[in-house]
C-alpha cells in the first residue's frame, strides 16, 4: 500500500498515536509521518505509506501554513495552555503593539526553540531534560516566516495565520509576540492547514478513515508526489538501469535530454514514479538516489 495519506489530526492525539492507528486500519507497517504535530494541534498530518516512506526526507522540509489562537497575559513552561502557568497579568496589548510585533516577526531570523521540544541536547530529548528540571541549552535556529496575518483580535486573544519554514515552533512565536507586546502570551489553539502540497481540503478525519470501506483509495499515489521536482521518463533500458541502481544516461531517457535541478523524478512509460535521482552534471547522468522498484 504505497502513497501519501493526509490525515486531519484531532486534538489530544500525538502524531505517533495517529501513525499507530493508520497502521492498524491500513494493515501496513511501513508508515511514517512527515512532520510532528503537538497533541494540542489539529489539522494536516501527512503519512507516508509503504514505499513512499523512502520519500519522507523530501516531504518534511516544506513550508507549513497554520492558524493559531494566542492567549495574552498568561505564560506557561510549555508555551501553550497545556503547561504549568508561570506568570499571569491582566494587561492586554493594543492593536498597534500587536501589529508591530507581527511585522517584526515576519521574515528570516533566529528562533529559540521551546525547552519542551523534541530537540536533542547531548543525545537526549529536550523535553526529557525539562521534565527532570535539568538544564536545557538550546541554541536559536534560523527560521523563515513568509507571511503573518492578523485574523481577529479581542484584547485577551488574537487569531493569526502564518506561513513558515519547516522546524518553526508556533509555541515559540506565541512567546515572542507576548514578550514584544509586554503582556506575555501562550498558544491556546493551533490548526495546520497546509504542509507542502498537502492541504486541509484533502485531509481525512480519523473517524472517516476508520469507517472507510476502501481505506487504500484515500491515499495520494506516488506519481502525484514531489511535483515541484522536474521529471524525466526512462526508456525500457533506463528502467532496467534504475532497478539496479545504475546511472541513467541521456540515451536512457525519452527525448534524450537530462533535466537540471538538485533532484529529478524518474517515471516509467506509464507515468509511475520509479526513482528520485541526483544529476551528475560533470558526466551528464542521473544517479538513482532513491529507487522505488
Amino acid at each position: 500500500m504505497d502513497g501519501l495519506l493526509v490525515v486531519d489530526k484531532p486534538e489530544g492525539l500525538t502524531s505517533h498515536d495517529v501513525v499507530a492507528l493508520a497502521r492498524r486500519i491500513l494493515g501496513e507497517k511501513r508508515i511514517g509521518h512527515t512532520g510532528t504535530l503537538d497533541p494540542l494541534a489539529t489539522g494536516v498530518l501527512p503519512l507516508a505509506c509503504g514505499r513512499a516512506t523512502r520519500l519522507v526526507r523530501f516531504l518534511t522540509g516544506v513550508d507549513k501554513v497554520y492558524e493559531a489562537v494566542l492567549l495574552f497575559g498568561v505564560t506557561t513552561d510549555t508555551l501553550d495552555v497545556t503547561g504549568t502557568e508561570t506568570a499571569r497579568s491582566s494587561t492586554v496589548p493594543t492593536r498597534a503593539a500587536l501589529l508591530e510585533a507581527l511585522d517584526a516577526l515576519t521574515g528570516d531570523y533566529l528562533q529559540a526553540p521551546p525547552v519542551y521540544s523534541a530537540k536533542r541536547v547531548g543525545g537526549r530529548r529536550a523535553y526529557d531534560l525539562a521534565r527532570r528540571d535539568e538544564p536545557v541549552d538550546l541554541k536559536p535556529v534560523p527560521v523563515r516566516v513568509t507571511s503573518l496575518e492578523l485574523l481577529g483580535f479581542s484584547g485577551e486573544r488574537c487569531r493569526i495565520r502564518l506561513t513558515c519554514s519547516s522546524g518553526f515552533y508556533v509555541r515559540a512565536l506565541a512567546r515572542d509576540i507576548g514578550e514584544r507586546c509586554g503582556t506575555g502570551a501562550c498558544l491556546e489553539a493551533l490548526r495546520r492547514t497546509r504542509s507542502g502540497d498537502a492541504t486541509i481540503e484533502e485531509a481525512v478525519p480519523i473517524d472517516a478513515l476508520e469507517g472507510a470501506s476502501d481505506a487504500a483509495a484515500l491515499l495520494i499515489p506516488m506519481e502525484r508526489l514531489l511535483l515541484d521536482l522536474q521529471a524525466a521518463t526512462v526508456t525500457s533500458e533506463g528502467l532496467s538501469r534504475v532497478s539496479h541502481g545504475q546511472d541513467v544516461r541521456p540515451s536512457d531517457l525519452a527525448g534524450g535530454a537530462t533535466p537540471s535541478g538538485d533532484h529529478v523524478r524518474l517515471l516509467d512509460a506509464s507515468g509511475a514514479l520509479v526513482a528520485v535521482a541526483t544529476p551528475r552534471e560533470r558526466v551528464n547522468v542521473l544517479h538513482p538516489e532513491v529507487v522505488l522498484i
